[in-house]
């Protein structure tokens, strides 16, 4: 097979390594490195501008939590919605969730919404495609960005995040972890677990200097590894290595 035969294998993450290497016991693991995904930052860059949150009906003026997602069981929206209802009633939950895998995936989110709606204000369910610079100023205003995937090889969306300096709060599985630094540019929560999520999203929430210090953090952390000069760094000496 190609992989098997390849002169070295990139993984995008150290959780994605050990997926190789079990998928693949015939590799040596001398040969799989690991280089992260990277995020343009200079496109990913705080947007000081509100036209799009007055377009969605987004109050800049009072805290928002946003997820941005496919709508698939990995990205644990239904984890999100069961979660939101513990949130702070004061927070804005915004939600860019389009593409449903099934329609039983579909139904089953819109009842969580409806359901969500009944008991509190501030929700709102963009379904349609975002364009970027709009997803860009949305995650620029959060106060925290939730990523409540059940798994991740990485998690660019929460770098995304990061390099709009957004605070976040994700599920601790597969790259996650060597994204989101806990307790500094975020909080790792188990995955699938809604009372866990409600408790960090809500503990941003009520401190929002240490939130905005953790977004301050998380885009530093982004532009210095995450950034595509820093992976093309890597990417050219590992081929140089080879050669």
């Amino acid at each position: 097979m190609s992989t098997e035969s390849a002169a070295a294998v990139i993984a995008v993450s150290e959780g994605m390594r050990a997926d190789v290497l079990s998928a693949y016991p015939a590799v040596d693991p001398a040969k799989v490195h690991v280089i992260r995904n990277g995020i343009d930052t200079d496109e990913y860059t705080p947007d000081p501008g509100s036209d799009v949150l007055a377009r969605h009906g987004v109050d800049p003026q009072q805290p928002s939590v946003v997820f941005v997602g496919r709508l698939t069981r990995q990205k644990g929206l239904p984890v999100l919605l069961k979660a939101a209802a513990a949130l702070d009633p004061r927070a804005q939950l915004v939600l860019c969730a389009g593409a449903p895998d099934t329609p039983d995936l579909l139904a089953e989110v819109t009842d969580l919404v409806d359901g969500l709606r009944d008991v509190r204000k501030g929700v709102v369910w963009i379904s349609g495609m975002l364009a970027k610079p709009e997803i860009i100023q949305l995650l620029s205003h959060a106060t925290v960005f939730v990523c409540p995937s059940v798994y991740e090889p990485l998690g660019i969306v929460n770098l995304e995040a990061m390099a709009c300096a957004t605070s976040v709060v994700a599920s601790r599985v597969g790259g996650i972890p060597e994204v989101v630094d806990d307790g500094v540019t975020g909080l790792l929560v188990p995955p699938d677990n809604p009372a866990a999520l409600a408790a960090a999203v809500n503990e941003l929430l009520a401190d929002p200097t240490r939130a905005a210090a953790m977004g301050r953090a998380g885009r530093d952390r982004a532009v210095a590894e995450f950034g595509w000069p820093a992976v093309a760094e890597k990417t050219a000496r590992l081929y140089e290595s080879l050669i």
